[in-house]
């Protein structure tokens, strides 16, 4: 019987590197961090976090300074977050505060977003996207350009203190606090015009909520990507207790394939000729170097693991090294690895024998499973997709045919009506006008309804009664103008009518129903 040889891994450095949180050492609550220092990964899947930090980092600090042409009468920056007139711009759309259910859809879309890819692709999101993986990424760039790589910062921090390593730290510090400010500084920038507001902060004119929220966004970026690391998603984060509910066995996570790689042993020649198993682990611990929460997938899900995959790349490169081939530590689904593991152990009866799971000329056997990426496109991952999709395409349809122009009413109190000496009726209104358009209109204002003998008069407009008046609706705001209706029906029980404000040149119109008191109303 024939029996595959793998190549001696002789060329693998074994890095000593022990996982923060071992299997037989994890705490049951809390504990105190212990510094982690990862080493440099090369890979596709760190060239595609580059590429995500570098999308995200550049939307975030470039965005304020993106400018839209909205006339004259409306701010030309593309996304800005008006607090002083309670509106929000992104591009060509506006959003009132009336239309807060517009933000509420986005919140929506962003939960069913996580669902999405989480039940697809586990943690992709804490892996590559979310801000606190970012800005420590960011940050090790700056670690590793001062203090070195892995082994280097290691011999720093347990060094003595010299000058050479107190200029090291001061430098780094300081750089971090820079990328603090400047994270603080581009949030402000959302809220106010990027850069009257910039000229103001260095002329110390601006406001001191500005100054107070630089600091304080500079403080939580320094502690929490510099310092705390990965004690926050550890600790801080409730995203991992929460996404477990959300994978199910056909879900991708990073998996150590222990099918493959069991029974672990540096000197495989050796084993071999002793009649003994051995799997692909050459128990470099390569895997354990690069991950940035300090953890050994090897120990199986856990978590502290954020998906980065950079275990991946790590572990590819030692199998490229010896002459292996790649995935022993790879994205698989729990429906995969168990089969697998089935088939390694007969079902559970034997420890991982490695035969089971390679011909003579060391490939694997047809029944292993690999990944197909038709089970992502499963009923529970399709359902989020096209809710997602459905809520999207609701808020475009709505946003494209909602109306720009609104109308209030308010009738006077007191008193509810004024009989006049000729015996008509007179009630009071305050009507607001809402032009959402960035642009003055003139807009018709009529009474509909009531007899054919009732009227309006706007004093600030005519002092002649009227029921169609025109009104200059200022771009952007709202218009107040007080209305008296008159009409000559004095016993009439109480009426309703409709003011109707219409402006013909963008089709849009609005009515309001409104309460006529008389004396008829008491009986």
């Amino acid at each position: 019987m024939n029996i595959y040889t793998a190549p001696d891994p002789s060329p693998v450095e074994r890095i000593d590197a022990e996982p923060v949180n071992a299997r037989g050492k994890r705490e049951p609550l809390y504990a105190a961090r212990k510094k982690v220092f990862p080493k440099r990964a090369e890979g596709r899947f760190r060239r595609f976090k580059w590429i995500v930090m570098m999308i995200t980092l550049g939307i975030y600090y470039l965005a304020p300074w993106i400018r839209w042409d909205r006339g004259p009468y409306a701010p030309d920056q593309a996304i800005l977050v008006d607090l002083a007139s309670r509106r929000f711009f992104f591009f060509f759309i506006e959003i009132w505060p009336q239309e807060f259910y517009y933000v509420a859809g986005l919140l929506v879309m962003a939960g069913f977003g996580l669902f999405l890819v989480t039940s697809a692709v586990g943690r992709a999101w804490c892996g590559y996207a979310c801000p606190q993986t970012v800005w420590v990424d960011l940050f090790l760039v700056v670690e590793r350009a001062i203090e070195g790589d892995r082994n280097a910062r290691m011999k720093l921090d347990a060094g003595p203190w010299t000058f050479d390593k107190a200029r090291k730290r001061v430098v780094k510090h300081a750089i971090w606090l820079m990328i603090g400010v400047a994270t603080g500084g581009a949030w402000i920038f959302y809220f106010a015009d990027a850069p009257t507001l910039l000229v103001s902060l260095f002329t110390a004119k601006a406001p001191v909520v500005a100054y107070a929220t630089v600091a304080t966004l500079t403080a939580t970026t320094y502690v929490l990507g510099g310092l705390m690391r990965e004690q926050v998603c550890t600790y801080m984060c409730p995203w991992p207790r929460i996404q477990g509910a959300m994978l199910d066995e056909n879900s991708l996570v990073v998996t150590y394939n222990d099918w493959r790689g069991e029974a672990r042993s540096r000197h495989s020649k050796k084993i071999l000729a002793a009649g003994q198993s051995v799997g692909d682990c050459v128990d470099c611990n390569a895997c354990v170097a690069v991950c940035p929460m300090g953890i050994d997938i090897r120990d199986g899900q856990q978590m502290e693991c954020i998906t980065c995959a950079l275990c991946i790349d790590a572990c590819d490169g030692v199998m490229d090294k010896v002459g292996k081939p790649r995935g022993l530590i790879a994205y698989a689904t729990l429906s995969e690895y168990a089969a697998n593991m089935a088939i390694a152990t007969d079902d559970g009866r034997t420890p991982v024998q490695p035969t089971k799971v390679r011909n003579a000329d060391g490939s694997f056997v047809e029944a292993i499973r690999h990944f197909d990426w038709r089970i992502i496109f499963r009923p529970r991952v399709l359902f989020y997709a096209v809710t997602w999709l459905l809520i999207g395409v609701a808020m475009v349809v709505h946003l494209a045919m909602r109306e720009r122009l609104e109308l209030n009413v308010v009738h006077d109190r007191n008193p509810q009506y004024v009989l006049e000496s000729d015996g008509s009726i007179r009630n009071g209104y305050t009507l607001r006008i809402l032009n959402m358009v960035p642009a003055p209109r003139r807009i018709e204002l009529s009474l509909l309804g009531l007899d054919d003998g009732a009227s309006m008069r706007i004093p600030e407009l005519a002092k002649q009664d009227a029921r169609t008046f025109i009104i200059e609706a200022a771009p952007d705001v709202a218009t107040t103008v007080k209305v008296f209706v008159t009409s000559k029906q004095s016993t009439a029980a109480i009426s309703e009518f409709l003011f109707a404000i219409e402006d013909s040149g963008h089709s849009d119109r609005a009515t309001y129903r409104a309460a006529f008191n008389t004396p008829g109303d008491a009986k």
